[in-house]
């Protein structure tokens, strides 16, 4: 518990779409063993996907299932890194007033958020006295590192300008992931699990080259890991944030123009139509991230589906309440996307009315 002088310690949760960041979160909350956690959700697009599974799985809610007031920020408008000034501030500053009441704070950001600017915002007189960065905690998709969708060096991406036309500059993706793993204090390699040895170890010397010696990789699957391990560690990171480099330290504005966010609302789905249809669509189109709920005919609950490249896990995460109309709700983020075409061939694993 922290003492009423001492500075309460937020925890930043960073990394890459997919990566398993809820997932890390919701550990984090399901065993707080008394821990007092004020939690903000960071969400890119137009759906509160993210809040929304915390708020499925109990977080945030009294014990009929009820949103407690004040239980779980939301900041829906865009990313932190670019809505810091009319979101995050008041947010904190509501946080401050209610500081006695707080042990830490827990902050999940985009998956497509640059970590160093907010982590530079907690240098604002307002809130410099009441709060600390107690460390960034980046989350690395295992698998989809080791397929080398994170990979690219200026040598072989050089290579592959001169072959590819269609390459003449670097993924943005790519300087997403560096600068997420500049910001770290701790790496947490996450699916484990769906590595073997030689494929970690690739990851691993991947993720190290971005690191400097002291920040610690750790390995964990659904991002099980100690809580003594992520929190508590004191790192005061806004003290020390400007010496790390990022590929943005010299832009005025960070914008996410080369990434596409659509909503699309669809009827009641057929389970296995639907993983198929979005199967194909990943195959057709660049499609990063893909997640939402699902209404599914005969059943109770709703399915939560979420993917990542070609990866999608699917299950039941809560019962439809009362009054609220069962919906089928997906949101893609990607680039160069046409709900036109998207919606086409989902309407395709859709059930007659």
């Amino acid at each position: 518990m922290t003492t009423s002088n001492a500075k309460i310690p937020v925890t930043i949760v960073t990394g890459f779409l997919g990566s398993g960041k809820t997932t890390l979160m919701r550990h984090i909350l399901g065993n707080a063993e008394g821990r007092r956690i004020a939690v903000i959700v960071n969400e890119f697009g137009e759906l509160g996907i993210d809040g929304e599974i915390l708020r499925g799985c109990g977080i945030g809610c009294d014990d009929e299932g009820n949103e407690r007031e004040g239980a779980l920020y939301e900041l829906a408008n865009g990313c932190v890194c670019c809505t810091v000034q009319e979101e995050f501030l008041p947010v904190m500053l509501q946080l401050a007033e209610r500081r006695h009441q707080l042990d830490a704070v827990l902050i999940e950001t985009s998956g497509l958020a640059l970590p160093k600017p907010l982590v530079q915002a907690f240098q604002w007189p307002d809130i410099a006295n009441v709060f600390t960065v107690d460390s960034v905690v980046t989350v690395v998709d295992g698998p989809a590192a080791a397929a080398g969708q994170f990979a690219e060096n200026p040598v072989a991406v050089d290579a592959q300008r001169r072959a590819d036309p269609n390459l003449d500059h670097e993924s943005p993706l790519h300087e997403l992931f560096e600068d997420q793993l500049s910001a770290a204090d701790l790496v947490v390699l996450n699916k484990a699990d769906l590595l073997d040895e030689a494929a970690r170890a690739r990851v691993e010397a991947l993720v190290r080259e971005e690191l400097p010696p002291e920040v610690k990789i750790v390995t964990a699957t659904e991002g099980k890991l100690p809580l003594a391990l992520l929190l508590g560690q004191g790192r005061a990171a806004e003290t020390t944030i400007h010496l790390r480099e990022s590929h943005h330290d010299h832009e005025e504005d960070h914008d996410h123009d080369e990434f596409d966010s659509l909503v699309i609302d669809l009827p009641a789905m057929d389970r296995e139509r639907l993983l198929a249809a979005l199967a194909a669509l990943v195959e057709r189109h660049t499609i990063y991230r893909v997640k939402g709920f699902v209404a599914v005919p005969g059943k109770p609950m709703r399915l939560l589906v979420q993917g990542v490249g070609r990866r999608f896990d699917h299950h039941f995460d809560r019962r439809w309440r009362d009054g609220e109309a069962p919906r089928t709700q997906l949101v893609f983020i990607g680039e160069d996307l046409e709900e036109a075409a998207l919606r086409e061939v989902l309407e395709g694993a859709a059930l007659p009315a």
